[in-house]
């Protein structure tokens, strides 16, 4: 069985602890402390990662379920535990089989009733099959049938259904455009199946675009690769705008939460870079993730409709280069060709201008440009900058929608 990369005790008294007078740790220092999604968790202002960082943490001595998170020393808690307590109870393990092959993954909450978000090519298995079998774990332990309600190949999304006479935690989501280079981030997953993993790191770069294997089927029947590592250049390849971390993820990550030191979501887990030729390589501290603002949309989207709507720029586009012999470093998006009537002519984007930004983002690669263009939703407004006879101009383009390709 391969796994996808992309990601406790009872206590029987029925009334909180309340205790004024004493601070967080005095309270927990009292007993061993099991951390759930049934404990008040408030992180407010968290400050520091070391040994004794304070977090605010209300423990209630009445649980229903299982820990998500074991406290065995309270006075060495960090913010990684507090985030750890927040985030966990909303990320799930996922068993997927079809005919002839089967893989697990990762995922979280989306809502209460039991939408659950993760990656296309965790339940496509890597595109090898549209019919397969999905059972759900949850943190503490249970397991549901789930159903696959629609997939996003472009952006590496699925949205799959579990139904059960429960509420279920969801995960709460963060604004990505507001992370920065540097910023405290946990990945939590099934890495190897293993449930409940947490993982530390930072932010390692933004809007990085990585090219990996599309999970469209069949494109991929067979291959294995599933965003594991870069494209191998066998079969079709999807470019991705992603947030690159050096947070520990591997096999079985895929569709897992990387949230921000207070437990909310800035990312879906989707990939690592491999030094090696293994699809099945571990990590190396080179791995990225799916924006939360783009997954929210593109969940949304899924969730009302069953698919997922992508912009269409309407241009035919090359890596312009810093030398004349296209050997030098990819400076932005060459325009090689227009489609008659399409978003970018109409914005009044011509032949020969040299995409540079968009939306404000820099572009350096034809990639990069084709990564940002399909997360924004069909019919959304950009500002497009160009260079034109080596001079700047903003041009601001009406998108289309990809859907016309088909």
């Amino acid at each position: 069985m391969s796994d996808y990369n992309r990601q406790f005790l009872f206590d029987q008294s029925t009334n909180p602890v309340v205790t004024p007078k004493l601070s967080f740790r005095q309270k927990l220092a009292k007993r061993t402390t099991f951390l759930t999604g049934t404990a008040a968790v408030v992180l407010g202002a968290v400050v520091g990662a070391g040994v004794g960082a304070g977090v605010g943490v209300a423990v209630y001595n009445s649980w229903t379920r299982p820990a998500a998170v074991v406290v065995n020393d309270a006075k060495s808690v960090t913010w990684i535990t507090g985030a750890a307590a927040v985030a966990a109870p909303s990320v799930v393990t996922l068993s997927v089989s079809g005919v002839g092959g089967s893989g697990s993954g990762s995922g979280v909450f989306l809502t209460e009733d039991g939408y659950i978000l993760t990656n296309s090519h965790v339940v496509t298995l890597d595109g090898s099959t549209a019919s397969v079998k999905i059972e759900v774990k949850t943190y503490d332990g249970h397991v549901y049938d789930g159903k696959v309600i629609g997939t996003d190949p472009i952006n590496d999304l699925a949205v799959v259904k579990v139904s059960a006479p429960i509420s279920f935690k969801a995960i709460t989501f963060a604004d990505s455009n507001k992370i920065n280079v540097g910023d405290r981030v946990l990945a939590i997953g099934a890495p190897l199946g293993l449930a409940n993993t947490v993982t530390e790191g930072i932010v390692s770069a933004l809007n990085r675009t990585i090219a990996v294997a599309s999970s469209a089927v069949p494109d991929n029947s067979g291959l294995g690769f599933g965003g594991l590592q870069f494209f191998n250049g066998t079969g079709s390849s999807i470019n991705l705008r992603v947030i690159q971390t050096d947070a520990a993820i591997n096999p079985g990550n895929s569709g897992g939460a990387l949230v921000d030191e207070t437990g909310k979501l800035i990312g879906i887990n989707v990939a690592i870079a491999s030094a090696g030729s293994s699809s099945q390589a571990g990590n190396i501290g080179v791995g990225f993730a799916i924006p939360s603002d783009v997954a929210k949309r593109i969940a949304k989207e899924i969730m009302t409709t069953g698919k997922a709507s992508h912009a269409l720029l309407g241009a035919g586009v090359v890596d312009s280069t810093s030398s004349a012999d296209n050997s030098g470093f990819s400076v932005g998006a060459l325009v090689k060709s227009l489609t008659p009537g399409g978003a970018a002519e109409k914005g009044g984007i011509q032949v020969g201008d040299i995409v540079v930004k968009f939306n404000g983002q820099a572009i350096s690669t034809a990639g990069e440009l084709t990564a940002a263009v399909r997360q924004e939703p069909a019919g959304a407004k950009a500002q497009v900058e160009v260079l034109r006879d080596a001079k700047p101009l903003t041009l601001n383009v009406v998108l289309g929608d990809a859907a016309d390709l088909q």
